[in-house]
């Protein structure tokens, strides 16, 4: 090699020797045992996954453990409160277990971490949380494969954008989240289950995505007028069921979006495309089903 090539080849080959290694997924067996320890959000993008999973002739012993609006630091909390006094009540989940037992109660595949919602747009908060919180779970079960579970926007119109505790766009949001799941996850050396990538696509796709109702007066609105929320991957616009008030839940998920959630969920852990899978869930049509897919399997791919 000449004196140019070599100096040409010189950064790349740097370049290449500080790029982390590439993680790439486990051929999985039919049934596949996934740990998904976060908040009220994963259990909205794992709500379907049973029958997801089910339609494609495989099984998930799924076991989920929240805490709501929980990220790493909250579930920390549990593990020092365990710890400090084994029989009180701060430290175990709802189910009466800590999350170490959860940890030595089964052969986990993948066990899925996440931040909350509200502090998912910085890294900040997820340092160093994320870190103690993975160095925990592969202490206690090292032979499971650890991933990130990348959340989501809310919806473009919800409350809560433009207020103090938020960035001002749903734009703003994904953007922010999306770069500091990556970031965590490549410190880390894992992969992501891209939920949100998958949402963001959706959402703002020119045909599929949601687009508010400009014609509906929601201060005029009376029980049980709603406005067209086609598309809405979010909960949106309710009357609640105690009293005649419309409520907006901008943040969950809907039938659609916790589909999508499953489909990717799905893809991620067994390999095998979301495109074709016989699942249709109430509410979700044919066409549109179809594209969820396609939307799932792009983001995982």
């Amino acid at each position: 090699m000449g004196t140019t090539a070599r100096r040409r080849a010189a950064p790349l080959l740097l370049g290449l020797a500080l790029l982390p290694p590439v993680v790439t997924a486990p051929e999985r067996p039919k049934t596949v045992r996934p740990l998904t320890a976060g908040h009220s959000f994963s259990q909205n993008a794992t709500e379907s996954l049973a029958r997801i999973v089910a339609a494609d002739g495989n099984a998930p012993v799924h076991h989920r453990r929240v805490i709501g609006g929980g990220g790493p630091d909250q579930h920390l909390a549990k593990v020092a409160a365990r710890e400090n006094d084994p029989t009180g009540k701060a430290g175990p989940y709802n189910t009466g277990q800590s999350l170490k037992q959860e940890l030595a109660a089964g052969k986990w595949d993948v066990i899925a971490v996440r931040q909350a919602s509200i502090k998912s747009h910085d890294v900040s908060p997820y340092r160093p949380g994320m870190r103690e919180r993975y160095a925990f779970v592969k202490a206690h079960a090292p032979a499971s494969e650890v991933a990130t579970h990348q959340t989501w926007a809310y919806r473009v119109d919800a409350p809560r954008f433009g207020g103090q505790a938020e960035p001002r766009t749903q734009k703003t949001k994904y953007d922010g989240l999306a770069d500091a799941d990556r970031t965590i996850a490549k410190e880390l050396g894992v992969r992501s289950i891209p939920v949100g990538d998958a949402f963001s696509a959706a959402d703002t796709d020119p045909t599929w995505g949601y687009k508010p109702d400009s014609k509906f007066d929601v201060k005029a609105a009376t029980h049980p007028a709603l406005p067209d929320q086609t598309h809405s991957l979010h909960v949106g616009w309710r009357w609640a069921a105690d009293k005649p008030a419309l409520t907006m839940d901008g943040h969950h998920a809907g039938p659609a979006d916790e589909y999508l959630g499953g489909l990717v969920f799905d893809e991620f852990l067994y390999g095998r495309s979301a495109v074709g899978n016989t699942c249709r869930p109430s509410g979700v049509d044919g066409d549109y089903a179809r594209f969820l897919q396609a939307t799932a399997h792009q983001a995982v791919e």
